[in-house]
Order: structure tokens, then C-alpha cells, then sequence
């Protein structure tokens, strides 16, 4: 499956299907599935096969992070947009306490970042209702006021 990226006809995708490859594979040592490879990889099309082959939109690979995490840590709105219009939670966090929306800010990618809170706040607020609070939050904002040295990219390597 990690070679179909450099194809993007969606459609000579759908043989390896038959032919028995699942859409949500053996995981890679990172247990990284094709859908998260298409969502880190910015590669909208193939990630919108994958969802309408029956991809697990939430599966978390070995550092807690779902495909949501993946596409916000490249700036990937339209990768994004496609996780959330499919109903990806958007209040996951990885093993690092993080949702996407703070890969996006950590990341450089404001605009990711803006859309996961407009999209967290119509999921979340009710009219005369305060909004609940997500509990990865107040450790996720020391880490973003914080301009500490040393690795900020947030990016980890597969062991």
C-alpha cells in the first residue's frame, strides 16, 4: 500500500481490495495504517478512498495519534476537513497529552489550528451553556507559551 501514493488514480486502487489487501492493514512497527500514511502525507484523494473503503478514522499508532494528529502536524486542511466531515474525534490525544489542534499550533499551521477550534467549539458549546473543557487542554497551553529550546516540531522517531 506504501507504494500507491505515487499513483493517484483512485480508481486502479480498488483491485488490491479484491484481491484481499485491507484498507485498515497490518500496522507498520510504528502501527501506522495506510490512512494515517495519506493523512501525514497531505494526500487528500487517497485518504478519502481509504474512508469510503471503511478506514478506521481513530486509530491511534504507537505515540497515540489518529490520522487527525497526522494531517494537522503537515498543515493538511484538507485532509483535515475530510477526517472531520467523516466524524474523527477531535478531542483525541496522544501519548504526549496533544490533540491535533495543538500539533497544528506547535507545527506552524494557524489556519489548521483555527478550523479544529471552530470545529471543537460547534461540537462542544450549547447555547447559554459554557463550554466543557477538554482535558488535555491546560497542559497543552503551557506547552504552546512556553518557547523552550530543543525539539519543537513535537515529531518523534519510530523506534
Amino acid at each position: 500500500m506504501l507504494l500507491l501514493d505515487c499513483n493517484s488514480e483512485v480508481g486502479s486502487l480498488t483491485p488490491l481490495l479484491a484481491a484481499g489487501a485491507s484498507v485498515n492493514a497490518p500496522p507498520d512497527p510504528c502501527e501506522q495504517s495506510p490512512v494515517h500514511l495519506a493523512a501525514g502525507g497531505g494526500r487528500a484523494w487517497f485518504l478519502l478512498w481509504q474512508l469510503q473503503t471503511g478506514a478506521d478514522l481513530n486509530q491511534q499508532d504507537v505515540f497515540g495519534e489518529a490520522p487527525l494528529h497526522k494531517a494537522a502536524r503537515v498543515g493538511s486542511l484538507e485532509c483535515l476537513s475530510l477526517l472531520v466531515a467523516s466524524d474523527a474525534q477531535i478531542d483525541l490525544c496522544n501519548k504526549n497529552g496533544q490533540t491535533a489542534e495543538d500539533l497544528a499550533w506547535l507545527c506552524g499551521f494557524p489556519e489548521c489550528a483555527k478550523f479544529l477550534t471552530a470545529i471543537k467549539r460547534m461540537q462542544t458549546e450549547h447555547p447559554g451553556e459554557p463550554s466543557h473543557r477538554d482535558p488535555c487542554v491546560p497542559v497543552l497551553r503551557q506547552k504552546r507559551s512556553s518557547a523552550s529550546a530543543g525539539n519543537t516540531s513535537g515529531k518523534r522517531k519510530c523506534p
